[in-house]
C-alpha cells in the first residue's frame, strides 16, 4: 500500500475533506475518482469510494461516498489515505519510492560503507537521506545527482560522493 495523503480536517458542511498530499504528484488524486481508496485510523483500514477531488491553496479537497456532513468528516480526521500498489502512477527512469529505498546500503564511491538510510525527509528545495551511520550517529545528505552517484534496488545499494563536512553534522 502507498500512502498519498493525510486527512487534516473537514471543509465546510457537507462532508468534504481537506487532505495534505503526501504524494510527489497531487494531481493523482483525480485520477482516483470513482475508485476506492483505503482510509487507515490507528490500526484499521476501511474502504471508500472517492466521489470527487480538487485542488484547493496547496491542499485537495476530497468527496468521499457515505460522508456527507461535518460531524461524520471530523471523525476522518488524521486518517492517511492508502491506495494498492496497481494505482500507483508510473514512475520516471531514475525515481523510486521511499518504501524501496529506506534500509539500502550506503557506500561511499570509494567502496566504504557508511551507514543505511533511514528516513527520506521532503523539502521545498529537494528530498534528504537521513543515514544512520554504522556508529550509531545520524547525518542527512541531499537527494541530488552530485551527491547520490546510483542507486541499485537488487543489491540494496546505495552510492554516495559525500561533500566535505557531511558526515560531521550530526542530527
Amino acid at each position: 500500500m502507498f500512502e498519498i495523503g493525510v486527512i487534516t480536517k473537514p471543509q465546510g458542511i457537507r462532508g468534504e475533506l481537506r487532505v495534505f498530499p503526501t504524494t510527489d504528484d497531487p494531481s493523482r488524486f483525480a485520477l482516483l475518482v470513482g475508485e476506492e481508496i483505503l482510509l487507515q485510523q490507528g490500526n484499521g483500514t476501511k474502504p471508500y469510494k472517492l466521489l470527487g477531488a480538487r485542488q484547493h491553496k496547496g491542499f485537495v479537497l476530497i468527496k468521499l461516498d457515505g460522508i456527507s456532513d461535518r460531524n461524520m468528516a471530523e471523525t476522518l480526521m488524521r486518517s492517511t489515505i492508502l491506495i494498492s500498489d496497481e494505482k500507483a502512477l508510473p514512475l520516471e527512469d531514475g525515481e523510486y519510492f521511499v518504501r524501496d529505498l529506506v534500509g539500502l546500503n550506503i557506500e561511499t564511491e570509494t567502496g566504504e560503507h557508511i551507514g543505511s538510510l533511514s528516513r527520506v525527509l521532503n523539502t521545498n528545495a529537494n528530498d534528504v537521506y537521513v543515514i544512520e551511520a554504522a556508529e550509531g550517529d545520524s547525518f542527512m545528505i541531499p537527494a541530488i545527482k552530485s551527491v547520490v552517484l546510483s542507486v541499485s534496488l537488487p543489491e540494496k545499494k546505495m552510492v554516495v560522493r559525500l561533500m566535505d563536512g557531511l558526515r560531521e553534522l550530526k542530527i
